[in-house]
């Protein structure tokens, strides 16, 4: 399903008078993530790159480890069902609940302190980043997101290369944009070592958290950090900039990764 939005029909209020127009709208979609028989949860996600958003997911809730944990994945999409079989049949908890997630950007997501624990990474990497990196890689991934500018409804993360924008997905969930960027490299054996998140929505504890599970040192993101993120970006050894918007951003913790040309010659 490539699809990511539609046609809806509006009435604009523009110039003083009233104007029968055609927008284009965000797609919400319902998945249901099914493992070995069992439902785990349902997620309310953007119905495209699907299966990098399930093996995402499975591995910041800890399920899976590795892709090849995974023995068959088949999503149907017609009935927004993901099938998930894994090699090692008792690696989910038996009498799970079945959880609800939400696209609301954590306010109907649960919070689970034990998985965190789990699969948190403390990141030990000393590479530095041009803080005209920091300006670009932003800059860049609105600009590469067409369904962005088209719907406004969508969130945008991006995988980098201290030199380079890798991989952008996008999604009107910011957790589920992050997800379908871990599940796609553990898909394609991407390495996350040296890498950095670009990222368009809020620096939440949960966004910051699924940064650490991939082992990533370098958060940066056009938008605003909450102070239990700053806190877990500090313990976890996690460099996070926030407010990145015309030619300014402000570095909240570790700012020894973030450079200027003068002082790296």
């Amino acid at each position: 399903m490539g699809n990511v939005k539609e046609k809806h029909a509006v009435i604009r209020f523009e110039n003083g008078e009233f104007q029968e127009k055609e927008d284009e709208v965000a797609l919400e979609y319902a998945l249901t993530i099914v493992i070995n028989g069992d439902e785990f949860a349902t997620m309310v996600c953007t119905p495209n790159d699907l299966e990098d958003l399930v093996v995402g997911f499975l591995a910041s809730e800890g399920v899976i480890r590795r892709y090849q944990e995974i023995k068959q994945l088949t999503i149907d999409e017609e009935r927004g069902f993901a099938y998930v079989e894994l090699l090692q049949k008792d690696r989910i908890v038996k009498n799970t609940a079945k959880r609800w997630i939400g696209s609301c950007c954590g306010v109907s997501r649960e919070f689970y302190f034990q998985s965190d624990v789990k699969t948190a990474k403390t990141v030990s990497s000393r590479k530095a980043l041009l803080i005209e990196r920091c300006l670009t890689f932003i800059d860049e991934m609105q600009h590469a997101s067409n369904d962005f500018h088209s719907t406004g409804g969508l969130h945008n993360a991006a995988l980098c290369s201290h030199e380079q924008m890798l991989v952008m997905r996008s999604d009107i969930g910011r957790h589920n944009a992050l997800d379908k960027i871990y599940g796609h490299c553990l898909r394609e054996s991407l390495p996350f070592r040296e890498k950095v998140i670009a990222f368009s929505g809020r620096i939440s504890s949960e966004v910051l958290l699924k940064v650490s599970k991939m082992g990533i040192g370098i958060l940066l993101s056009k938008s605003a950090p909450t102070s239990l993120a700053l806190k877990l970006a500090h313990d976890l050894g996690i460099t996070a900039v926030g407010f990145i918007r015309q030619a300014r951003c402000n570095i909240y913790t570790h700012p020894e990764r973030i450079i200027t040309l003068s002082r790296e010659n």
